[in-house]
């Protein structure tokens, strides 16, 4: 569970309101490293392997918490948010999955970091696979959580879910109707994407409903899904000219959400894939069911 209070090292240099201080392992600092046209806002601390944590939406990197907790006892772990969101800055642009992955590449150039692993989440799964098809040689192992890729497998049928009306919702009225009720709009995912509601705390959705309410947040978060379009190109694309996925890959569904077609999708994109299921736990995994993840993650990411 996350921990409302100052990190003793990296946030505490932060103005930031109460509610956006979120505790990382006294390891970690914060950083904010400029990137392809971007400002990104990463934590990084601990030795050993690099592990990059990408988040999704309705959350930002201060999901990864308790996960962190665990990795960075024997890892260096890397923790952006996104572009957009979180704290990294609002561009007008760029929220394509292919040149979000050039964020990360920039994030582990400024590091200087050759090869690292990969854990994602919802939309930061699309974002890791597009950096992980471009640049193979720089993913070692990859875990993906609980979301399809656009155009990958099947992209269609998924889709057509209703419960994923909100992939087609965005523009400028829909800003305009969210605005200054972000709390509720975010509450709706929170709510109908849970195993238990109750386990994504009062205190987690008030942090997350703050950091979305920042100017620019809500329209960088619409454009995430606008782009979806483009993404299924591009996936195509990159799958037509480049193959499956060779790095080992971790495909994690949530007992009550994605289940076994995590690893159903994944089958499509890479040739050596590892399906698991985080019981009694739907699409937010980190807030209800941290402990077997954590333990699933770690178990993958150190195995020979």
């Amino acid at each position: 569970m996350l921990r409302f209070v100052l990190s003793a090292l990296g946030a505490a240099a932060l103005a930031l309101p109460a509610a956006a201080q979120v505790q990382f392992p006294a390891a970690v600092r914060t950083q904010e490293i400029t990137a392809n046209g971007a400002t990104i806002h990463v934590r990084v601390g601990g030795t050993g392997p690099a592990v990059v944590l990408l988040h999704g939406y309705g959350e930002t990197g201060d999901m990864w918490a308790p996960l962190a907790e665990d990795l960075v006892r024997d890892h260096m772990i890397l923790v952006p948010d996104l572009r957009g969101l979180g704290l990294s800055s609002k561009p007008e642009a760029g929220f394509d999955k292919k040149t979000q992955a050039g964020d990360v590449a920039g994030v582990l150039d400024a590091l200087k970091i050759d090869r690292a692993d990969l854990v994602t989440h919802d939309i930061g799964n699309m974002v890791g696979y597009a950096f992980a098809v471009q640049h193979p040689e720089r993913v070692r192992r990859f875990v993906l959580i609980d979301a399809p890729l656009p155009g990958i497998g099947p992209w269609e049928e998924i889709l057509k879910n209703p419960l994923l009306w909100h992939f087609r919702f965005g523009g400028p009225d829909m800003e305009r109707l969210v605005a200054g009720r972000e709390r509720i709009y975010l509450d709706r995912f929170w709510n109908e994407f849970s195993a238990t509601p109750s386990r994504f705390s009062e205190a987690a959705r008030e942090h997350y409903a703050e950091l979305y309410a920042l100017p620019g947040a809500m329209h960088s978060g619409f454009a995430h899904f606008a782009a979806f379009d483009q993404d299924a190109i591009d996936n195509k694309a990159f799958l037509a000219s480049k193959g499956k996925l060779g790095m080992p890959v971790l495909a994690i569904g949530g007992e009550k959400s994605f289940g076994p077609m995590m690893a159903t999708v994944m089958r499509f994109a890479a040739s050596d894939v590892t399906e698991g299921i985080i019981p009694d736990s739907g699409h937010w995994i980190m807030e209800e069911n941290p402990t077997a993840t954590s333990a699933m993650v770690r178990s993958f990411l150190t195995s020979n």
